[in-house]
């Protein structure tokens, strides 16, 4: 069974350290970054194992790694990357290429904080292993709109739709993805599509309400 290090670097300023066996699918770790209002607490991860590499081996910056370029467009721009083929997508934007507007949030595409698209289809790059993505446009919410001027960013933020705003960058990607083939969605075809984006905060209403506003003005 591999271990996890990519999955931690979003919460943790160290890798995490094994604590408990692991089972055919998942490997449990414990990461001491967490604070409670009682001091020193504790996080328990529980994360699947295509997002692992060893950790006794060397990291995607060091010597004799096993690495393979790569090409991708990203955002309309050709980049190229030297990394694990295994690496998920998700790390490639954000740790290689810096483009952090795109989250991690579950690490199992349950969540859709990660979604990007990938040839226009909304797609959750945490479990997408940047091998399956060589030669394929991949738009992440930066390049939605540079200027934050797409119809489902106006709308946003006509609507007041963010609270804490880290799931929003996967809403607006699903949602523009809905709009993409669907110009003029129902309300019920809107919560349909949105479903299986989670937000922590609640805000449904206002992401329904900011889908239909842009669905008007385009």
């Amino acid at each position: 069974m591999k271990r996890i290090e990519w999955a931690c670097r979003s919460h943790c300023s160290s890798a995490p350290t094994r604590r408990r066996g692991t089972s055919t699918a998942l490997t449990w770790f414990w990461c001491g970054q967490t604070t409670t209002s009682r001091g020193a607490g504790v996080a328990m991860l529980t994360l699947p194992k295509f997002f692992a590499r060893p950790l006794d081996k060397p990291n995607s910056h060091e010597p004799n790694k096993e690495t393979a370029v790569a090409s991708l467009s990203v955002n309309g721009k050709v980049v190229t990357v030297d990394v694990d083929p295994q690496m998920p997508l998700l790390w490639v934007l954000r740790d290689e290429l810096g483009m952090t507007g795109t989250k991690f949030g579950c690490g199992l595409a349950q969540c859709g904080a990660c979604t990007v698209h990938v040839d226009g289809v909304a797609t959750r790059s945490c479990v997408l292993p940047i091998a399956d993505v060589e030669g394929k446009k991949i738009t992440t919410i930066k390049g939605l709109s540079p200027t934050a001027s797409h119809p489902l960013q106006v709308a946003w933020i006509a609507e007041q739709v963010p609270q804490c705003g880290y799931c929003q960058s996967g809403q607006i990607m699903a949602a523009a993805d809905l709009l993409a083939r669907n110009p003029k969605p129902t309300r019920q075809q809107i919560v349909d599509h949105m479903t299986g984006n989670i937000c922590r905060c609640g805000t449904y209403n206002r992401i329904i309400a900011a889908v239909e506003r842009a669905a008007k003005n385009t």
